[in-house]
Parts: C-alpha cells; sequence; structure tokens
C-alpha cells in the first residue's frame, strides 16, 4: 500500500447508550483530555437504546474545547440533507471550527420505514447519497446565489445557502462495496470502512480502488472548462486515504490543487457498521 504521508491522528467511537448518558458525556471529556483528536458516535435514530447523535455531538461540544466531532456515520435517509447541512454549519460556528461530517447510505430499512423515512435498493441508496452530498455542499457555497440540485431523491430549487462552516468541513462516507468506494473517490473527503467485515486485503483493495476513482474525477474536471454556474457544487477529489484504523490527514503540497478543483484529504476512520445497502 503506498504512504500517503499523512499526519496520523487518533479518536474514539462511542457508543451512545441512553442508560449512561453521564458516562458517554464523560468519555468524550476525557478523550480531550488525553490527548485524542476526535470523538465519534453511531447514528442509529429508530434505535430507542441511543440518545439521538445529533443532540449528543451537540451537548458534547459544550463540554470540550479542542477534539473535532462527527457522526459515525450519520444516517442520511433520516437526516435530510438540507437540514443536515444547515446543522452541521451551525455546530461548526458554535464550536470553533471542530465539527466533521460522516454520512452513510442508510441500512435496515425497515426500522428506517417504520419511522416514516424511505426504503432504497441498495443501488438508490448510493444514489442518493451522492444527491445528498451534492445538497449539502451546495448549500455550503457562499459564492451561490440561490442553491439548485435536480435529483431524484433529493432537490433544490434555488434555496438560500447558509449559514457557512468556519473551517472546510470534511465528509467521510461510510463504504465497502465498489460503488460506494468509487463515491468516496469522486465526492468524499475520507473512508469510514468497517474493518471487522474486511476480507484479508480489502483494505488496501478499498483504498486502491478510491485512488482510481479520484484520479478519473480529478482528471475529469481538468478537461472541462474552468467555468461553473454560481450554484454549482460539483468538486474531484484528487487525495487518498491512510491504510488502517487510525485517523489521518494529508497535506497537500502548495500548487498541488488544479484551478476551480476542490481538491480534499482523505481519510481512513473505523465505522460504525456495515449497512446493507453498501
Amino acid at each position: 500500500m503506498p504512504d500517503y504521508r499523512h499526519d496520523l491522528e487518533f479518536g474514539v467511537f462511542l457508543t451512545p447508550a441512553a442508560d449512561g448518558a453521564d458516562r458517554v458525556v464523560g468519555l468524550s471529556v476525557l478523550a480531550e483530555e488525553a490527548g485524542l483528536d476526535l470523538v465519534t458516535f453511531q447514528d442509529h435514530p429508530y434505535q430507542p437504546r441511543f440518545l439521538d447523535a445529533w443532540t449528543l455531538l451537540s451537548f458534547v461540544a459544550a463540554r470540550t474545547e479542542r477534539v473535532r466531532l462527527s457522526g459515525n456515520v450519520l444516517n442520511l435517509p433520516l437526516r435530510t440533507p438540507a437540514m443536515l447541512a444547515r446543522a452541521v454549519a451551525s455546530l461548526d460556528i458554535l464550536s470553533g471550527g471542530r465539527a466533521e461530517l460522516g454520512l452513510g447510505a442508510g441500512a435496515f430499512w425497515d426500522a428506517i420505514a417504520a419511522m416514516g423515512g424511505p426504503r432504497r435498493s441498495p443501488r438508490e441508496g448510493v444514489d442518493a447519497l451522492e444527491e445528498g452530498i451534492d445538497v449539502i455542499r451546495a448549500l455550503w457555497n457562499p459564492e451561490a446565489r440561490g442553491a439548485r440540485v435536480d435529483g431524484q431523491h433529493y432537490r433544490l430549487a434555488g434555496a438560500k445557502t447558509g449559514p457557512f462552516p468556519v473551517h472546510d468541513v470534511e465528509v467521510w462516507i461510510g463504504a465497502l462495496k465498489p460503488r460506494m468506494l468509487d463515491l468516496v473517490g469522486r465526492k468524499g473527503d475520507g473512508w469510514l470502512p468497517s474493518l471487522s467485515y474486511l476480507e484479508p486485503g480489502g483494505l488496501a483493495a478499498g483504498n486502491a480502488r478510491i485512488d482510481r476513482a479520484a484520479i478519473a474525477a480529478s482528471s475529469s474536471a481538468q478537461r472541462m472548462k474552468v467555468e461553473t454556474p454560481s450554484s454549482s457544487t460539483m468538486r474531484a477529489r484528487s487525495s487518498a486515504p491512510t491504510s488502517g484504523p487510525t485517523f489521518s490527514r494529508r497535506r497537500m503540497a502548495p500548487g498541488s490543487r488544479p484551478a476551480a478543483i476542490a481538491a480534499r484529504s482523505m481519510r481512513a476512520l473505523p465505522a460504525a457498521r456495515p449497512p446493507g445497502s453498501r
């Protein structure tokens, strides 16, 4: 596996048990005191034994000062991307730039449907996640006068943009299967693999596939005319993830970002569990 020259970062993945709320918050604070970089929580809104992940992230942000926070991963079918964009940006502002965004296509469709959410096929789940990312990035584009996304699952029809995150919030995608890995390369900033479900060699193979998708997306974007509508949010990703279950960041060399392309660093983080749609 290539050496991507990332700085290693470490974090925790905590179960948001409702009957142990004080312990969950205490462990989050302890993670910061121990010098860790990230605190993450799984998100299963249909699970009554769990605290709501977004409420917990907001509460922990108020109890900490330095550690960064993310869902691992947020359930997009039950958290509409337009509202999620507002929520993440708001938390980023309130926390001083400490919010990141982990997203999943969804799993446990019976439970999602029981909560009033959609029931999607694996293909539909991937397509909806890609559209959701477009919606989120469109609403975070301060240059757009009106955000527009014309998707099958999610749409924006001239929605006003903002609020805007105070730092470049990264989108980490929970993925295992080929189409999801390709999506990580095209539009993600990081990969959240469920390591316990990877076959031997799966991490290296997944990294390689993400690399190929990122390179293809970057090459395609560079061939396009460097002129985009003000509401456009399609971005090519040209960097790659680290190996292993650690948190990492890649620093790009000055001048390495092509014009009109927002190249982003990739991360490999341990995910909560594999969704059936990946």
